[in-house]
């Protein structure tokens, strides 16, 4: 019977800004200066310790603490406004932030690799953390039961909330982010009209605003795969273990 506000966003660009710079820096030195080759130009990298991996490390944290900055900014706002609606202050409502985490981020992580423990990078893109209980990553909070994990589904279908599992060891402590799409943007937005997607989710009880009736088309629920079976997956695997479901009541399409 709780309202949960969920609420997902990047470092406004920032992020793929220093993602598109440092592939180009790392297209030039790579073969030249650390005599690496690669399959793909999309994988162009450099030694972790070399100058260039150490300002495209700490580039990329930058971007990582403007993504919290961004979503600290949210939660005030959102307090502001339910405080504003409901006449009482955010604490009396019981608006305690569960869990926040940054996402497509590489991070320094202790793992066992061929049964002995070794410092690793684990750069985590279209997944999240899943660390089981006891892992010195977790927050004291919730290091005792495990790491809470959110993963999204679409704005018509909900989401949920999960925990981490001793069983993600192999998968170094990582599940997916969300239920991940079936088709692109493009092709959502050529498919479904924001109005009426809009309409027939008020029906249902669903309300929705939007800066734009194609934004909205992109997030339509048949553009993302079923949640359900997603969450029973990471579930069976032992990646992650089911908390609860969030259904959708209202959604902000910014």
């Amino acid at each position: 019977g709780h309202i949960i506000l969920m609420f997902h966003c990047g470092s406004r660009g920032f992020g793929h800004q220093v993602a598109t710079d440092y592939l180009q820096l790392f297209l030039e030195v790579m073969e030249r200066k650390y005599h690496i080759k690669v399959l793909d130009r999309e994988l162009a990298c450099a030694p972790f310790n070399s100058p260039e991996g150490q300002d495209y490390y700490k580039a990329m944290m930058c971007a990582v603490n403007m993504s919290f900055a961004n979503r600290q900014m949210i939660v005030h706002r959102v307090r502001e406004a339910f405080e504003k609606v409901f006449k009482k202050d955010a604490e009396s409502l019981g608006m305690d932030m569960l869990y926040d985490i940054a996402h497509n981020r590489g991070s320094l992580e202790k793992h066992k690799v061929d049964g002995k423990k070794k410092e690793l990078i684990v750069h985590r893109k279209g997944a999240t953390a899943s660390f089981g209980p006891g892992r010195e990553e977790i927050v004291e909070k919730y290091r005792k039961e495990g790491q809470p994990v959110i993963i999204g589904g679409s704005m018509e279908t909900g989401s949920y909330l999960l925990i981490g599992s001793q069983g993600a060891e192999e998968t170094f402590y990582s599940t997916c982010h969300g239920s991940g799409r079936t088709m692109s943007r493009t092709k959502a937005k050529h498919m479904f009209r924001g109005e009426t997607l809009q309409r027939e989710m008020e029906k249902r009880g669903i309300y929705v605003k939007s800066v734009s009736f194609s934004g909205l088309a992109e997030e339509a629920g048949p553009a993302y795969k079923d949640i359900d079976e997603v969450i029973d997956s990471v579930h069976q695997a032992g990646l992650s273990r089911k908390v609860v479901k969030l259904i959708p009541l209202g959604n902000v399409k910014g």
